[in-house]
C-alpha cells in the first residue's frame, strides 16, 4: 500500500527475529500482525497479534523463520521502523524504534506521529 519497491517497510533484528519465529512455531499461527491504533496518553499505541491468515493488502516482511504482518492502516505510521526484542532483569519485550514517531509517553506504551500529510509526502518523494 504504502511501500517503496526494493525496500522492506520495517526491519527486525536478530533477537525479534528469533523470539518471533519461536512464538510463531509454539503457537502454529502464519506471523506476527502489527499494527497502530487510537489510545494512549499520547494519542496511538502500537497493536501486535498472531495471525492466522494474511490480507489482500497487508505488508509481508519475512526474515529467517519470522513473518512480520502489517495490517494496511499501519503500514504509513510504521515505515522505517526497527522491531527488537530486548530481555532485562524486570521486563522483556518487543521495542520499536520508530522515526515516524514525534513524541511518547513516560510510560513507553503510547506514541504520537508527526502531522499525517507530511508524512505521505515523505513516502511520495522517496518512490512510492
Amino acid at each position: 500500500m504504502f511501500a517503496i519497491p526494493g525496500k522492506s517497510p520495517v526491519t527486525i533484528t536478530a533477537a525479534a527475529e528469533r523470539h518471533i519465529a519461536r512464538l510463531m512455531t509454539r503457537q502454529g499461527k502464519k506471523g506476527l500482525r502489527i499494527g497502530v491504533k487510537k489510545g494512549g496518553c499520547a494519542g496511538m499505541e502500537y497493536t501486535m497479534e498472531f495471525a492466522d491468515e494474511i490480507g489482500p493488502h497487508e505488508e509481508v516482511v519475512e526474515q529467517g523463520e519470522a513473518r512480520v504482518i502489517i495490517a494496511p492502516m499501519a503500514q504509513m505510521f510504521l515505515f522505517g521502523t526497527e522491531i527488537d526484542y530486548q530481555t532485562g532483569l524486570l521486563e522483556s519485550g518487543f521495542r520499536f524504534r520508530n522515526p515516524n514517531v514525534t513524541e511518547a509517553c513516560g510510560c513507553g506504551e503510547s506514541i504520537r506521529f508527526g502531522d499525517l500529510d507530511e508524512m505521505a509526502g515523505k513516502l511520495g518523494k522517496t518512490g512510492s
